[in-house]
């Protein structure tokens, strides 16, 4: 059966809706989301034993604050957010977010494996800098 577009009256609204558009562009929208969901959490794929720590109730932190991940690997590399850097190189990068009026916090992903010894090497520059804003992360008994 054939559709006729032509309104009896020139006056009366057309009632009809074309929603094709409309899906096309949620199937987009879908697709691009999907795409950048993984990207979000990207500091989280550098493989690391977090040490064990007992659940404990956690503070939301603001939504305003700025975080920067600094990774220490078991083998004693530095990593600042997906960059590996050495203790020097690091150094230098912490004295940029020093001199920002508004410094990140920084979250210290530190391997169980590592040695204290690379733990006191971070928290000294981080003094050095006088950035005292950090989070240590871990992990929950399994």
């Amino acid at each position: 059966m054939a559709r006729t577009f032509r309104r009896q009256r020139q006056s009366a609204p057309i009632s009809e809706l074309n929603l094709t558009n409309l899906i096309d562009l949620g199937f987009t929208l879908l697709i691009i989301f999907m795409i950048a969901t993984p990207l979000i959490n990207m500091e989280q794929t550098i493989p690391v034993n977090l040490p064990v720590e007992s659940m404990s109730p956690q503070a939301q932190p603001d939504p305003e604050t700025r975080f920067e991940n600094i990774t220490v690997r078991a083998d004693g590399s530095y990593v600042l957010g997906t960059t590996p850097l050495t203790l020097a190189q690091l150094a230098a990068e912490l004295a940029r977010f020093a001199a920002e009026a508004n410094p990140p916090v920084f979250r210290l992903r530190i391997d169980a494996a590592a040695t204290g010894q690379h733990f006191i090497s971070v928290m000294d520059e981080l003094k050095k800098h006088n950035l005292t804003k950090f989070t240590l992360d871990t992990q929950i008994p399994r």
